[in-house]
């Protein structure tokens, strides 16, 4: 733990800080002499000061308060510093070192541990049994330690976890990197006992999670995994495999997307849109100064683009959203997004902490603020309610911030997110029956392990007895899911977990697929396994409807850009 001392020092330093920031005024490095006048006194506010009153503040906690000298001093100045900070707006944090380290790991694409995909099973009362390996990815160290779908946690490094949940499971497989997890797993198709050791190691997190052919001439690309320091080179192999596949059109699924480094939703962007044409513009302390970031691409790619948003789309994913939006060269299409339209920058700090501050705001190329609205403080209200759109879930009336216009002259506004061009609600269920689905998933994970190992008499076509097979596109061979196979399964959730044929049948559709879900995972990992899944988003499949439409526009974009170009000519 620090001295408290020490990081006594850093709030200081941060207050005064952030301090002048609010006052538009430029930081003294000579912090202690740094002062501003409080409002509400009228008297001039010191580092001396300040220091006074919370060493006082920090006196009185450790003569008084009930936990006494337990005080956790690093959650005590974190907060205080968090607290701080969201006075003046939602996104700028604070990390301590152990948080900065976890952020930089995060944007590097990666994570340190054995690299597998793992769950828990509970038996029919509901008694968690133990977690089980579902799948590894490609040359991770689980997978090149041989641990396979099916395969029983038994131990790790002497520690039984038989009956702990996958949770806890997961935390004692993570680890540095080159340190050592010696575990002991049972084979599901033998029972018998082995140890493996592996050397934990880096595990990529990319940002594609998936990218194949969805139909004849339609290529599906989901960048869900945030913008990271390999975030273009990953679209950019995805684009070239596609392109080889006969990809003719193309759906970039940015659901769930929260954002991350500008720079890569840049050049994303950048792949679509021609030289000059503007992808955003960022305004800074500095008032009245705008700098824009232009494309610079001399050969962007033609092909028509649909572009799947909802409400957790945020960020940089927007600024990639708002330019293909605004520039009429993709259809946007979903919910309304998040509406984060701030811009941070990491300062590194003493004791190997960092603040993440906000430096700036940005505006789509038809000059849009997408920020949704924080002026209250309520950091709740700011994430359930926020904005000027209509950004609930509920309903999806047009946006009343300031209007702009597209290059073909179509409205688009400002405030609370961008706005897709068709509104598309995803499929939802209600709490109760969401909960009994998750009951249900032990059987049929349950089932699935014996039909993937041949236990089921009649059925051993589904068993899988080779390693995982990587970037595999799925077929309607592979896995499908019958009449008979479902009325096996029906039998084996009624007589072994006591669920009734009722209540089975209706949830036939939610069976098929997380069973399905399961055997693709296991012959061809959990990436693959999104495949199966895309076959029951609505929201997707109407994508793949709209897309003459989006060829359209990708059409009366380009007219109204070569219109406007003549135009700029014979007025010389």
């Amino acid at each position: 733990m620090r001295n408290h001392s020490a990081l006594l020092s850093v709030v200081l330093a941060l207050f005064i800080s952030s301090t002048v920031f609010g006052q538009g005024q430029g930081v003294s490095k000579n912090i202690p002499s740094a002062s501003v006048t409080s409002s509400n006194t009228g008297k001039a506010v010191t580092a001396e000061n300040i220091e006074r009153d919370v060493a006082e503040a920090l006196s009185v906690i450790e003569t008084n308060h009930v936990v006494g000298k337990k005080i956790d001093y690093n959650e005590i100045f974190k907060s205080s510093i968090d607290g701080m900070l969201h006075t003046l707006d939602p996104h700028s944090n604070y990390f301590d070192a152990k948080e900065f380290e976890q952020f930089k790991t995060d944007q590097s694409s990666r994570y340190y541990g054995i690299g597998a995909t793992i769950g828990d099973l509970s038996d029919p009362s509901g008694k968690v049994i133990a977690t089980y390996i579902r799948a590894t990815f490609d040359n991770a160290p689980a997978n090149r330690a041989g641990l396979r779908f099916g395969d029983k946690i038994v131990q790790i490094n002497g520690v039984s976890v038989l009956g702990k949940p996958f949770s806890e499971v997961r935390d004692l497989l993570r680890g540095p990197r080159g340190t050592k997890a010696s575990l002991v797993v049972e084979r599901n198709g033998t029972g018998k006992r082995e140890a493996v050791e592996i050397i934990r190691d880096a595990v990529p997190q990319p940002s594609i999670s998936e990218a194949y052919m969805i139909r004849p001439g339609v290529g599906y690309i989901a960048m869900s995994g945030g913008f990271n320091q390999t975030t273009y080179a990953e679209f950019v192999e995805a684009m070239r495999r596609l392109k080889a596949s006969g990809m003719k059109q193309l759906v970039l699924d940015l659901k769930n997307n929260g954002g991350g480094l500008v720079g890569q939703a840049y050049r994303v962007a950048n792949t679509f849109l021609s030289a000059g044409q503007t992808v955003f513009t960022q305004s800074g302390r500095l008032d009245g100064v705008t700098v824009p970031y232009k494309a610079d691409n001399p050969a962007p790619e033609t092909l028509p683009v649909v572009v799947l948003v909802n409400r957790n789309s945020a960020s940089a994913t927007e600024i990639l959203a708002g330019a293909l939006q605004d520039h009429d060269r993709a259809l946007i299409v979903g919910e309304t997004t998040f509406g984060k339209g701030l811009v941070q920058n990491p300062f590194v700090l003493d004791y190997g902490s960092m603040l993440l501050l906000t430096i700036a705001k940005y505006e789509t190329p038809a000059g849009r603020l997408i920020q949704r609205d924080y002026s209250n403080g309520d950091l709740y209200d700011y994430y359930t309610n926020g904005g000027i759109g209509s950004n609930d879930g509920e309903s999806e009336g047009t946006p009343k911030g300031p209007e702009s216009k597209t290059d073909a002259g179509r409205p688009v506004y400002s405030g609370g997110g961008i706005t897709p061009d068709v509104h598309i609600k995803p499929d939802t269920i209600t709490t109760e029956r969401f909960r009994f689905q998750q009951k249900l998933n032990n059987p049929i994970f349950a089932f699935a392990l014996d039909l993937a190992y041949g236990r089921i008499k009649g059925f051993e076509q589904y068993k899988i007895d080779k390693p995982i097979v990587f970037n595999y596109d799925i077929n309607a061979k592979d896995f499908p899911m019958t009449e008979e196979l479902f009325q096996k399964f029906k039998t084996f959730a009624v007589e072994k977990y006591k669920y009734t044929p009722v209540q089975i049948e209706k949830e036939r559709e939610f069976v098929e697929r997380i069973l399905r879900s399961e055997l693709v995972s296991a012959a061809y990992g959990t990436e693959t396994s999104l495949q199966v899944s895309n076959e029951y988003d609505n929201q997707l499949l109407k994508a793949i409807q709209l897309m003459p439409q989006a060829k359209q526009l990708a059409m009366e974009g380009a007219k109204a850009r070569a219109t406007a170009r003549v135009r700029a000519v014979t007025n010389k």
